[in-house]
């Protein structure tokens, strides 16, 4: 197997950051403690394409209710390859989770941005039935499989990125 990438938390100022952007009202003490309790993601298995991200804190999403979760990992790869970042597939089977972009895309050079790369998971309980997805902190609920990727043969692009989540649109 190649090794491509590897996994870091942001550093502490970044998640105190956006953690309180997320949730506002929280304060540093409680910020530290989710921060000290953070893993990095890992695969469950040897045959485990999926790393598992796991939640920071425990939080109840009940049919057709979302949250944002900042995870406090970022994600150093090698060119040529992108992270694609899925719910669980349990989670999907038995709740609908769905990540809000469909499928979440982490592109090598996001790890350099002015947010350190810090991935963010925005997730929706789209359960058609009333099942109310109750999770703990440490559980998995997120999954990312590093995939390459090619270009073009006239491809040209020599722009760099400069900032954070959504900062390459250039419509």
């Amino acid at each position: 197997m190649q090794r491509i990438a590897k996994f870091h938390k942001v550093s502490f100022q970044q998640f105190e950051k956006d953690w309180k952007d997320t949730f506002a009202g929280s304060n540093s003490v409680e910020i530290q403690n989710i921060y000290d309790t953070l893993r990095l993601p890992q695969r469950a298995t040897a045959g485990s394409a999926g790393y598992d991200f796991y939640a920071p804190i425990s939080f109840t999403l009940h049919p057709r209710e979302t949250i944002k979760i900042p995870t406090g990992i970022r994600a150093e790869m090698q060119e040529g390859w992108v992270l694609s970042l899925y719910p669980r597939s349990s989670l999907g089977f038995k709740y609908r989770l769905q990540l809000n972009n469909t499928v979440g895309i982490v592109d090598s050079d996001y790890f350099y941005s002015d947010n350190e790369g810090h991935i963010f998971a925005k997730i929706t309980n789209d359960a058609k039935e009333d099942k109310t997805l109750y999770m703990k902190q440490g559980e998995g609920f997120l999954q990312g499989i590093f995939l390459p990727f090619g270009i073009t043969e006239d491809d040209e692009v020599a722009a760099k990125r400069n900032g954070g989540f959504g900062s390459t649109n250039t419509q």
